[in-house]
């Protein structure tokens, strides 16, 4: 199966820190290192730089669009415009300097996916983190993204993880607040990370509203039709009634997949989760983490940046609306 990390000399070149990610993937790095920013780029293998290069039609004539070439292996990671500003890892990785530098952070796992088309790195914020019901706990994480072919702006933002089972969970939508602050490939781009801190502590106020979503769903009990119905709404939409009428089974392989996870799934025999709608967003959460996709890596791809992170966030939404 193709892997969408790249993967040199038969390991993939991303790293992690301490317990192995659901992912199952990269360098092992003992969970007492705490990691600079430099320290960081090369255990993830992204110590290379990107040029953005002209190109030229086949008549010799210079094309209004460059290429973004990396350094170290001449690959060509993209066509962009020429207004397009490549973002150094370097440049990428010192946005956290100051969380590392005060201890208020520690870097989990960097690294590449399409030949580093693609690159992330997670930190962990070394804060209290968020009790949801009994020894069901949520920590706080950054995750930063940046690409190298200019289909992805930069994006910076609090991301919430459960400890139980490592999964990356949504967080709360609140109206006027973005939980992903996401940054242009334009000159001010260097200005903009300098100012992401400030932006970032106004976005610590959406985690406190989500652990109170999270709480509210952990405090509410569904049925297994109810369940049915909520992955039928994730999956599908509301047009599942109009093709059941038809006479159309809806869903029903992820439901058989999903029924156990909500039964006996990663943290969800808990006793203050076990049948509630909290269990019920995690087993949503867990298939898309697990079962879905072709494999470990574009999965996770998937759920940070993709169609699996879409799903992730409509889930958290419609099992509150559901229940509220």
């Amino acid at each position: 199966m193709a892997h969408e990390l790249e993967i040199i000399n038969g390991e993939a070149q991303m790293f992690y820190r301490g317990e192995v990610p659901w992912h199952k993937l990269g360098r092992y790095i003992d969970p007492q290192k705490k990691l600079t920013s430099e320290e960081a780029i090369v255990a993830a293998g992204l110590n290379w730089n990107v040029q953005s290069k002209p190109l030229y039609l086949a008549d010799g004539t210079l094309a209004p669009s460059n290429a973004i070439v990396r350094e170290d292996n001449n690959k060509i990671l993209g066509v962009v415009s020429d207004k397009y500003t490549p973002l150094q890892n370097s440049e990428a990785f010192k946005f956290f300097d100051p969380f590392i530098d005060s201890g208020e952070a520690q870097f989990e796992t960097a690294g590449s996916l399409r030949d580093g088309k693609r690159i992330w790195a997670l930190a962990k914020i070394n804060k209290d983190p968020l009790v949801i019901a009994g020894n069901d706990i949520v920590e706080k994480h950054i995750l930063l993204s940046n690409s190298h072919d200019g289909t992805m702006a930069v994006r910076v933002g609090f991301t919430p993880i459960r400890v139980v089972c490592n999964n990356t969970l949504s967080m709360a939508l609140q109206k006027g607040t973005s939980q992903l602050i996401r940054l242009k490939h334009t000159g001010n781009l260097h200005e903009n990370l300098e100012r992401v801190g400030e932006i970032m502590n106004l976005a610590n106020q959406q985690f406190e509203a989500t652990a109170d979503q999270y709480r509210f769903l952990a405090n509410k009990t569904v049925s297994s039709a109810d369940l049915e119905r909520f992955v039928k709404l994730v999956f599908t939409g509301p047009k599942y009634e109009l093709l059941e009428k038809e006479g159309l089974k809806v869903n029903q392989q992820i439901i058989a997949k999903i029924i156990p996870l909500f039964e006996k799934g990663r943290g969800n025999d808990m006793r203050e989760i076990k049948g509630t709608a909290w269990a019920a967003y995690n087993a949503v959460n867990e298939y898309l983490q697990y079962e879905r996709g072709n494999n470990e890596d574009s999965r996770l791809d998937s759920m940070w940046f993709g169609d699996s992170a879409t799903l992730n966030q409509k889930a958290l939404n419609i099992i509150t609306k559901m229940v509220g």
